[in-house]
């Protein structure tokens, strides 16, 4: 039992300061803008925390079911949480554009920032990390597609016909993921997975503190409910803040792209540092995937629910970021090799991503 406090400290975190939170009530709201800021910074300092937690037991899943699956948890985990932010954050502050802009923000975060990164970090030690090209073809024109359906199409949609398309745009999502889902587990399971031949690792060794499968499931939807009670009021005190600071428009976005995304980051980074290029691929391409193939339907089907349609339509800049990513993604891509040269490409992007925002692009 000391064993699982000492290991679960950070979700133990997490507890306390949604108990604090929730204590507190109004007055982390009604103190004036400090103690609102002060409150959100911590909130979200605290979420992440219980996201971490949720992302080691779903590595601990995914040691045990192996590649593919082993990604897919992951991915779907991540994706989750980013679900259950973004819902709760737009119960609060029902922005048009925040579905949209949370998915850009994820997908830029995810190859520019978390593949980028790695694939820099991983060649500066390593040089040239091998992986199987077949998955980074696969996820790109995967990417591409799911982007171009339900982000750019919808420029081009009448208003008064939104639901028709976004009725379309579900259907379609889900028959995609539902094609994807059948690849990646069925036949073509093999080009998501590679063999390291010079790899020679002494089979693992079950340690004593290691979680049950049981309990890493308990845990991870424990952290769950957890991420969904703090966003509840982290959502409260961040609008309060945005009242009275001037920040960029795609502040909220970013925040619930980087809350979903931070466990990934450093997963992906021990990847890199040990020459297992392969993951890398899996979760960075992997998550942007899961986020606008599975994220999309469930808002679509809010919005049809409420009535009130979502702006899903990129701005000229984003899609233009976009198309560039996925331009030198499927460029890089292409030869089952990653080098810091390719990582430091992404990386530039990541910035130029980061400084548009700052100038409220």
């Amino acid at each position: 039992m000391l064993v699982l406090l000492r290991q679960e400290k950070l979700l133990l975190l997490a507890i306390a300061a949604a108990a604090v939170a929730y204590a507190a009530g109004a007055r982390l709201t009604a103190s004036g803008a400090t103690t609102a800021i002060v409150s959100t910074v911590l909130l979200v300092a605290a979420i992440i925390c219980a996201s971490q937690r949720v992302a080691f037991h779903a590595e601990q899943l995914a040691h045990r079911l192996g590649d593919p699956y082993g990604t897919m948890v992951l991915t779907l985990s991540a994706v989750l949480v980013e679900v259950v932010v973004l819902g709760i954050v737009m119960s609060h502050d029902p922005s048009p554009t925040l579905v949209r802009d949370t998915i850009y923000a994820a997908v830029m975060l995810d190859i520019n920032g978390i593949l980028g990164l790695a694939a820099l970090m991983g060649g500066l030690k390593h040089g040239e990390q091998a992986y199987n090209d077949d998955s980074g073809r696969v996820y790109t024109v995967m990417i591409l597609t799911a982007m171009a359906i339900s982000m750019i199409v919808p420029e081009f949609v009448p208003r008064d016909r939104w639901h028709l398309y976004s009725g379309f745009t579900i259907v379609v999502m889900i028959m995609l993921y539902a094609v994807f889902l059948r690849m990646q587990t069925g036949p073509h399971s093999y080009f998501f997975s590679y063999s390291y031949p010079d790899k020679r690792r002494r089979p693992a060794t079950p340690s004593t503190g290691d979680p049950t499968t049981l309990s890493s499931v308990g845990l991870l939807v424990a952290g769950v409910v957890v991420i969904g009670a703090l966003a509840e009021v982290m959502a409260k005190s961040l609008n309060v803040s945005l009242e009275h600071v001037d920040v960029p428009p795609a502040l909220p976005a970013l925040v619930v792209a980087l809350i979903s995304a931070s466990p990934e980051i450093l997963t992906a980074l021990r990847a890199a540092l040990a020459n297992r290029m392969q993951s890398v691929v899996n979760i960075a391409l992997g998550a942007s995937l899961s986020t606008v193939i599975l994220t999309v339907p469930l808002m679509e089907a809010l919005a049809l629910y409420t009535g009130q349609p979502f702006d899903m339509a990129m701005t000229p800049i984003q899609t233009m970021m976009v198309l560039v990513t996925l331009i030198v993604t499927a460029i890089n891509v292409n030869d089952g090799q990653t080098n810091a040269i390719e990582g430091m490409t992404h990386f530039a992007l990541f910035a130029t991503f980061l400084m548009l925002c700052v100038l409220g692009l």
